[in-house]
């Protein structure tokens, strides 16, 4: 999809980060843009943002994790802008659980909801109005490096992202096979300076760590790891560079949108292929920066 000007995108986790990156470039493209988050303040702003492009920015407080708030998002971007052309699933969380066998339940299903149905969710509310309209259309899914990585400690993190890329792939081969004029790509940032170490301040109460936690304290693994990811994103890349990254693979309709090559998370993806290829037991290749 070459040209974005006059078009209309839709965007998960837009309030901060990727997301609000991704809203103001599409603004800036030209795009009407409806924007979608949790955090409703954060979302107005974001919005304003986008409109000092020159366009419509539509908020809307959205859940993710819950299937009717995707359809409402859908049915409220159809009435405001009649269509859409590009949806960006990018809202994601993540909890440091620990070793897999410590790592509380509620962990695994707070970013499985978000991170994996999340996409489920905007697929299945907006893929068939995309196939409807019959027209140039285009499919962002945010994973992460961790969708092809491998690491101890963050094991539903990890998870979650391999099971958003294999989603994407199935989707993108789906979409072939239908012969549909809908691209799909996988956006897979390295460490972004983003606030995503902060996930915990919108973790809903019905994911609280309950049974594992029953007094309320921190486990200090966690505590570690949580640590680690704020020290190591606080120089991480800009948001606006992976919004940029997205937006040309959408032109381009390049599926896998990756870190540069030579980067250490590059390295640690190209050491997991090859003891795949080779049948090696997995090997691990610390990553604590984009170089």
């Amino acid at each position: 999809m070459k040209e974005l000007a006059g078009r209309t995108a839709v965007v998960t986790g837009a309030a901060s980060g990727i997301g609000r990156a991704l809203a103001e470039r599409c603004a800036a493209a030209g795009m009407n843009v409806a924007l979608a988050d949790v955090e409703q303040a954060a979302l107005v702003d974001a919005a304003k943002a986008a409109e000092r492009h020159g366009t419509r920015a539509l908020p809307v407080p959205t859940d993710v994790s819950r299937p009717d708030a995707l359809r409402e998002l859908a049915d409220r971007t159809l009435d405001a802008f009649g269509g859409v052309n590009l949806l960006c699933n990018n809202a994601g969380v993540f909890a440091a659980g620990g070793p897999v066998w410590e790592t509380p339940l509620a962990d695994y299903d707070w970013q499985f909801a978000v991170n994996v149905m999340g996409i489920v969710h905007g697929i299945r509310s907006f893929v068939p109005i995309l196939l409807e309209q019959g027209e140039e259309a285009h499919v962002v899914n945010t994973a992460s490096m961790a969708a092809v990585t491998a690491s101890p400690l963050s094991s539903a993190y990890f998870a979650s992202k391999h099971a958003a890329l294999s989603l994407s792939e199935s989707l993108y081969l789906e979409l072939t096979q239908l012969g549909a004029p809908i691209g799909v790509s996988v956006l897979c940032p390295e460490l972004v300076a983003t606030r995503i170490g902060d996930a915990e301040r919108n973790r809903p109460a019905i994911y609280a760590r309950k049974d594992e936690d029953p007094d309320g304290s921190e486990h200090p693994q966690r505590e570690a790891v949580s640590a680690a990811l704020r020290e190591f994103t606080a120089g991480g890349a800009d948001p606006m560079v992976l919004a940029e990254r997205a937006l040309d693979a959408v032109r381009e309709n390049r599926f896998y949108v990756l870190s540069p090559e030579g980067a250490g998370w590059r390295r640690a993806c190209e050491s997991r292929l090859d003891d795949i290829r080779d049948a090696r037991n997995p090997g691990f290749v610390p990553v604590t920066s984009n170089d």
